[in-house]
């Protein structure tokens, strides 16, 4: 789900184009026989994620930012072996993806520290105290977050957990988090990074993907599917360039690495977090391996000139390109609903975040069965979603209208709908023109169905529940 208010908040957890996702994604090393699942990448386009391998070196570290466009004079800032072996792995990873560099990217080294300042003061910003209080009554509605989540330092938190790079797409700049050791985990990171400015300079993220903040505040959904290709495809060169160059004493190395790492604070967030994270890398991950057992990279270079547009094209590879989404539209409510109501959130669900709020509820007790949720969110044939808050009251009114690929996929999603209904909220005897409602502590939900059609509404009493009914059916 998308905030109306340029960052990209409720399913995706993070700031568009500054943040994206943290991430377990699947890295196969054929070369050694074994598959292995490990947490890695995190980025701004691509923050990746990992301790460093030892104490930073703060000698010439460059601010963020403060860097020219000339190569030699920026790598002046690392130490002599470290800049060498980033331009070996440049060199490899051109080689393995079959793109050429076009103009040669600043490459900024920065203490923890000064991530963590980055974090609290450059990517967050713009996210107000205001913004997360929204943001936690929305997710708190889905059932996602509880209500006294403390969503602002949450972010801060995860965000500044062991970050050891990111390329920033739109300064044009790796940033590597600086240690004394390049060792086998940072080159993997940087062979990732370097993917993305690979995919930048030759697709060209904004101008030709449209991949930008007010891009996707209009359809999240297409964003999240050309998240998943880009950072798929960076996942599956990384672990290409880990096969090919790796030695065995570094894959070693690795092996101590990941079996050292902690990451208390992604470890401990809400289960809807977690996977929504991971879902870039590797749904994308397996997005990619799809089409790379095609017709190798250039079928990966085809998908960036007609990318995905939805994120049930990147959970079922083999519906790309043709299974192309419905589009919906709903009407405008606040002149209906009255002056304090005011519009905070529109956009689209999709069959992802449709999944993850019926299996990942804050509270276990409301988590349906996950092959149940899977199946009721596939058939996914297009949504829009709206999100209205009273200012005087924090009360909040949410409408979704999805229209499904055929009437039994309809029938499926509201069985499941009505499964999870029945155990988060108590069902009402007095329906709303037939329509089966349920009361909670949210208010009244109502849900109709009629043909590939289903509305489902959540409102503060059974009044506007029935205002808002009859101005959508």
């Amino acid at each position: 789900m998308k905030s109306n208010s340029n960052r990209n908040i409720i399913i995706s957890c993070a700031v568009v184009l500054i943040i994206t996702c943290l991430c377990i994604s699947l890295i196969i090393f054929s070369g050694f026989g074994i598959s292995l699942l490990w947490p890695i990448n995190f980025d701004k386009i691509a923050i990746s994620m990992f301790p460093s391998s030892g104490p930073a070196d703060t000698t010439n570290v460059e601010a963020p930012g403060d860097s020219g466009s000339d190569l030699p004079e920026n790598t002046t800032s690392l130490p002599n072996t470290t800049a060498a072996a980033m331009l070996e792995i440049e060199g490899q990873v051109s080689q393995l993806r079959g793109l050429t560099l076009l103009e040669e990217v600043p490459k900024v080294l920065m203490t923890s520290e000064a991530l963590e300042d980055l974090v609290v003061n450059d990517f967050f910003a713009e996210y107000t105290d205001e913004d997360a209080r929204q943001d936690v009554i929305i997710m708190a509605l889905l059932g996602l977050l509880p209500a006294d989540f403390d969503l602002k330092i949450f972010y801060h938190q995860l965000y500044s957990e062991q970050i050891s790079g990111f390329y920033d797409s739109q300064t044009n700049e790796i940033f590597v988090v600086g240690g004394n050791v390049f060792g086998i985990s940072e080159k993997m990171i940087y062979a990732h990074e370097f993917t993305h400015v690979l995919q930048d300079q030759t697709f060209r993220f904004e101008e030709d993907l449209n991949y930008t903040d007010e891009a996707c505040e209009l359809d999240s959904e297409r964003c999240a599917a050309i998240q998943a290709l880009i950072e798929g495809d960076a996942s599956w060169t990384e672990s290409l360039w880990f096969q090919t160059h790796a030695t065995r004493s570094e894959y070693m190395d690795f092996l101590k690495t990941y079996e050292a790492f902690e990451s208390p604070v992604y470890d401990n967030a809400p289960s809807y977090v977690q996977m929504d994270l991971m879902f870039p890398y590797e749904y994308g991950f397996t997005f990619v391996e799809f089409l790379f057992e095609k017709n190798g990279f250039d079928s990966i270079d085809a998908a960036f000139l007609n990318p995905p547009v939805s994120t049930e094209q990147i959970l079922h590879p083999e519906r790309y390109p043709w299974d192309q989404p419905q589009q919906v539209a709903l009407p405008e409510l606040e002149s209906t609903l009255g002056e304090t109501w005011k519009l905070i959130d529109q956009n689209v669900m999709g069959e992802w975040s449709t999944y993850l709020i019926l299996s990942q509820a804050y509270d276990g007790d409301y988590r349906l069965d996950d092959d149940l949720a899977r199946k009721a969110a596939e058939g996914w044939g297009g949504d829009a979603y709206a999100i209205y808050l009273n200012d005087l009251t924090d009360e909040v009114i949410f409408v979704l209208d999805a229209v499904w690929d055929s009437a039994l996929d309809a029938d499926e999603f509201v069985f499941a709908l009505t499964q999870y209904a029945d155990m988060r909220w108590v069902s009402d005897s007095q329906r709303i023109e037939e329509q089966p409602t349920w009361s909670g502590e949210e208010g009244t939900i109502l849900v109709f169905r009629e043909g590939e059609r289903v509305l489902w509404v959540i409102a503060p009493n059974p009044g506007l529940a029935e205002v808002v009914f009859e101005a959508l059916k």
